[in-house]
């Protein structure tokens, strides 16, 4: 492959985000389409560049450079409005010129992502260079011209490129150099199509815009948020509608696959698919938020992939609900930052996390409260899960994190057993669940017994990550929210305090649990990883919810530090590195800054005495 344009791979916060609800690019500032998989998130990458090299599939529009130069990175970029359309500028010497990228929402037609070419001042010389490999990167497609279109087809893939300026094919690769001047304009669709099917209609690029910038726009009005950190807010919900599977109303946990949770090293994780605990807390983030039909097609979703059988329930599923998500390696791809092994499906598929039910009852509980209608299903499900916990609690389990070191008495699956039960009880005494409330008090009240006698350490005056272990763990920061103990409990304090004290050294960002130092930790693995960011914004909640608000508004505000330029965040946050580290964008990281952009509201306007401004 042979092309004018070569660049250092971008940070992994130096990308943007696209997407039409049904699949996610990510642009990066070089101008690069590094990652998009096709038809849909959990589909084989047909740009796989953000893992490897420009070998393993990529799409670049950018001013053209010399032969070897380096690519030049935008000088400038921005989404336009609330959208999902990113805008890119880039300054040369002899003009500016503008890329706008973006996916719009599908209806009835095949998947597009279009890329419009503005010339702003002066004359600029663009290159495009569309580079895609099936496969993950590894199968080079047949490229062909027919009926002035230019086709892409590897096995059962077909591209379809729709451009007005001639190109050709080199190496496997479609180039197009063409000069723009000020106010003209060049548009390009890429289309996927099965291999086997008709050429899709070609699209209307400047009508595609306008119905893209309509949808988001429309959807953005429903918001009742009225609080302050509005910008970062409305960023973080139109991501997380990003990640919504239209189709089904599945929710991913992530649009990419083994970003690294520490540059060079192992612990590199699929988060295409839909994880029972990560889509219910999302739910919650949209529905504090004014967002109710996205809980009903969730409610939905979960309803047929749970069917009547909660027994076999998995912690995460396919977006269409099928169950299997085997993981393997792909040794071809060389991973972001050299970081491998690089894996598609999820071996904690067969886990066993008892918290998954409490997660799920509590946004159905949720859904309730903000007048998402009842269903006779979903009455059932509830019941069901309740059962479960009954059969279950008394178990060890992997836990909220996904540790392969061995099963334990998770201190938090514990506590969300209870709230699985405290939660039907609060449906039972409202009338929505029928069910024998004392049978349910007495299922809650033992195990809130048990969780206070085993899993709590009155030396330090702290729970502890689970029974008999003296570790702590972030998602005891979950416990002032729970309603287990009174926020005020010196119990919960204790645990605030102890955690962020052995757990975020720096008193903003907060680990998971202690890795740093060891050869294997106690998930098993070996090497550490970043601050976990979703951890960082439960201190933020925790410091509210105990009475620290002023404390819990400064971290805030110094965990908007952190977002990219574009306002998104990545799994984790590395403090050594200053960079961020893991799949991006991450649905927790995003859920977890409006849940406390929303409590701090909430909290401070209860703060504030009746007639006093806020």
């Amino acid at each position: 492959m042979t092309t004018p344009l070569t660049s250092r791979r971008p940070r992994i916060e130096e990308y943007a985000l696209i997407g039409d609800m049904q699949t996610a690019a990510l642009v990066g500032l070089d101008g690069s389409i590094d990652w998009l998989c096709l038809p849909r998130f959990d589909a084989a990458a047909a740009f796989a560049g953000l893992l490897g090299t420009d070998e393993h599939g990529f799409w670049r529009i950018a001013p053209t450079v010399p032969t070897g130069a380096p690519a030049p990175w935008a000088a400038r970029r921005r989404y336009r409005g609330e959208t999902l359309i990113v805008e890119s500028e880039w300054d040369t010497a002899t003009g500016t010129v503008r890329v706008l990228d973006f996916m719009p929402p599908r209806e009835g037609h095949a998947p597009q992502l279009i890329r419009i070419v503005e010339g702003v001042t002066g004359t600029v010389e663009m290159t495009s260079t569309l580079s895609p490999r099936f496969g993950y990167g590894q199968r080079l497609p047949w490229i062909f011209d027919e009926s002035g279109r230019t086709a892409a087809v590897s096995g059962p893939d077909a591209l379809w490129l729709d451009v007005p300026v001639f190109g050709a094919d080199k190496n496997g690769a479609v180039q197009h150099r063409f000069t723009l001047t000020a106010g003209a304009r060049v548009a390009f669709a890429l289309s996927w199509q099965p291999s086997h099917a008709p050429a899709p209609e070609v699209p209307d690029a400047a009508a595609a815009l306008a119905h893209t910038s309509a949808f988001w726009q429309e959807w953005v009005d429903q918001l009742v948020y009225d609080g302050p950190y509005r910008e970062a807010v409305v960023r973080s919900l139109i991501t997380l509608k990003a990640l919504t599977h239209a189709p089904t109303g599945g929710i991913v946990a992530a649009p990419t696959t083994s970003l690294p949770e520490e540059l060079g090293g192992v612990r590199n994780w699929d988060y295409r698919y839909v994880w029972l605990r990560d889509a219910s807390v999302t739910l919650g983030a949209l529905l504090r938020t004014g967002y109710r039909e996205e809980a009903v097609a969730w409610r939905r979703w979960l309803l047929r992939t749970l069917g009547g059988d909660p027994e076999n329930m998995q912690i995460m599923y396919r977006l269409d609900g099928r169950r299997d998500i085997p993981e393997r390696e792909l040794p071809w791809l060389p991973g972001h930052a050299e970081s491998s092994p690089v894996r598609v499906g999820n071996g904690a598929v067969d886990q066993l996390q008892l918290d998954v039910p409490g997660e799920v009852i509590e946004t159905l509980t949720l859904a309730d409260e903000h007048g998402v209608a009842r269903c006779e299903s979903t009455e059932s499900l509830i019941l069901a899960l309740v059962d479960y916990v009954r059969r279950h609690w008394r178990e060890p389990d992997d836990g909220i994190w996904e540790v392969r070191g061995g099963r334990r008495h998770f201190t938090h699956s514990k506590i969300m057993c209870w709230l699985a039960a405290d939660r039907a009880v609060r449906l039972a005494r409202r009338g929505v669940l029928e069910a024998d409330v004392h049978e349910l008090e007495r299922l809650r009240d033992e195990i809130h017994a048990e969780v206070c006698e085993r899993a709590y350490d009155p030396v330090r005056n702290t729970f502890t990550q689970s029974y008999g272990s003296t570790e702590l763990d972030a998602s005891l920061l979950l416990l002032p929210g729970t309603g287990f103990l009174p926020a005020d409990d010196p119990r919960v304090v204790g645990t605030v305090d102890a955690v962020r004290r052995e757990l975020a050294p720096d008193g903003v960002l907060v680990h998971r649990y202690l890795t740093a130092g060891r050869e294997v930790g106690m998930d098993g693995l070996p090497g550490g990883e970043g601050a976990f960011l979703l951890c960082s914004f439960w201190l933020v909640d925790a410091l509210a919810l105990t009475g620290r608000l002023d404390e819990a508004e400064k971290l805030f505000e110094e965990l908007l530090t952190l977002r990219s330029d574009m306002g998104l965040l990545a799994e984790e946050y590395d403090p050594l590195t200053k960079q961020q580290v893991g799949n991006f964008p991450q649905a927790f990281s995003m859920l977890g800054l409006v849940e406390s952009a929303v409590l701090l509201h909430e909290r401070r306007k209860q703060a504030v005495p009746a007639g006093v401004a806020a």
